[in-house]
């Protein structure tokens, strides 16, 4: 599965540990996430959207409508 929250983050200009921030992980908890090597479980997710006013399904590549 190809998440977009690497590209959202770039697009936002923001930071890895602004993200991480966020969700209340670390920075590297949050880098392994952006690059696959660990699973993002869904509440993570769910504050991904909210913060990017977007859907989980266009987060997890299931549709390109933002």
């Amino acid at each position: 599965m190809k998440l977009r929250i690497r590209d959202l983050r770039e697009d936002s200009d923001l930071t890895q540990t602004k993200l991480a921030q966020v969700l209340g992980c670390t920075q590297q908890t949050y880098s392994r996430y952006e690059t696959g090597e660990i699973t993002i479980d869904i509440y993570s997710l769910e504050k991904l959207a909210k913060f990017y006013n977007t859907s989980i399904d266009y987060l997890v590549g299931l549709t390109d409508k933002r």
